[in-house]
């Protein structure tokens, strides 16, 4: 292993433990002091919280659950999915240790609450999830499921976030309909809310840059930036004269350096640059199966 590989191994894992702080927040001091149920396993975790009249800890329910989890999943999934996913279910279970359920809401109205902690939640499971790092919990039961019958994973965690959410209203000091529907306001703003992490950190960009000094700035973006480049024949169809273009996929972060080097070596050449969808590969996301 380079350097490299184990400095960014070793931020992955950092990232991974810090984004999982805002999740444990969201859950003890937002959600639990409204007796609202969240979605997942953390959901489960506190209906049995619920269900023994607090007694049962959410810390404790979420470790032993997902342990049993990744013990089924080791010999279906692999260790290196069960590897990361334990260390996000120790770093998770830290977290619901050490952050103290609050005795009063410390927001006292709960929409706002479902609001808040639905953003932290989200924010804090896309870094999870851009950092190659699980929580754990239904996504286990998600990937297991996949594996044999092939239906969506996302299709998959709808399901299990409905029936958590859903049977919550049979418990003694829930049992009412608008928190069961405070709690699918939380799951569903959590998830619009990952998503968009997830497409703005992955989020790519594409040039297209006509220059006659097009050696020049292809190598500067070769090495300064630095990203992989590709020069494609052309001709003006007015002038009819050969032209050579110069195409780049970048990280949306790099796009104004980029530009920098283009207007610093031609500041007459004619640049177009549009967002992508999906850029995958190397140096860029993995390849989805």
């Amino acid at each position: 292993m380079t350097f490299k590989s184990f400095f960014n191994s070793a931020k992955e894992y950092v990232l991974i433990f810090i984004a999982l702080l805002p999740y444990a927040y969201s859950v003890n001091r937002l959600l639990v002091p409204h007796d609202i149920v969240s979605g997942g396993l953390t959901g489960l975790c506190e209906i049995i919280y619920f269900a023994t009249d607090r007694y049962i800890p959410i810390w404790l329910t979420t470790f032993t659950i997902n342990v049993v989890l990744l013990l089924v999943a080791l010999k279906i999934i692999g260790w290196k999915f069960c590897a990361r996913t334990l260390y996000g279910v120790l770093s998770l279970t830290f977290w619901f240790k050490v952050i103290p359920i609050a005795k009063e809401p410390i927001l006292h109205d709960p929409f706002m609450s479902v609001i808040i902690g639905g953003l932290m939640c989200g924010v804090g499971l896309g870094i999870v999830f851009l950092n190659n790092g699980s929580s754990g919990g239904t996504d286990i039961i998600a990937m297991i499921v996949n594996k044999y019958k092939h239906i969506p994973m996302g299709r998959i965690l709808l399901y299990c976030d409905l029936i958590i959410v859903s049977s919550a209203y049979f418990l003694p000091n829930v049992h009412s309909l608008e928190k069961v529907l405070f709690g699918l306001t939380f799951t569903f703003n959590c998830s619009i809310t990952l998503d968009y992490v997830m497409r703005q950190l992955r989020q790519s960009v594409q040039f297209f840059i006509f220059s006659k000094k097009y050696e020049e700035i292809a190598n500067a973006i070769n090495t300064k930036v630095p990203r992989g480049v590709t020069i494609l024949n052309g001709q003006g169809w007015y002038s009819k004269q050969p032209m050579y273009v110069i195409t780049v996929l970048a990280k949306k972060s790099e796009s104004r350096k980029i530009f920098s080097l283009v207007r610093e070596i031609d500041p007459n050449a004619f640049v177009s640059q549009s967002e992508t969808i999906g850029v995958f590969g190397l140096g860029f996301n993995p390849l989805e199966k």
